[in-house]
């Protein structure tokens, strides 16, 4: 999955934007799945896909208060 910048998120639509919002929460899920049953995992994409999540809730609920 590629984590995308600020600009990339504010030109998407209104589905895309619910697609990616599911897409981190399922990845972020299954990091605490594989984390809860001791398998391998890369601690840091736990930050990066948070951060992402974070910044697209943001900028969605800022287009909702203009629009």
């Amino acid at each position: 999955m590629k984590l995308l910048t600020s600009e990339e998120i504010k030109k998407l639509d209104d589905k895309q934007i619910e697609d990616e919002i599911f897409n981190i929460k399922k990845t972020l899920f299954d990091f605490r799945m594989k984390q809860a049953t001791r398998q391998p995992i890369k601690p840091h994409l736990f930050k990066l896909y948070k951060r992402q999540l974070a910044k697209i809730l943001t900028i969605k609920s800022n287009s909702n208060i203009y629009n």
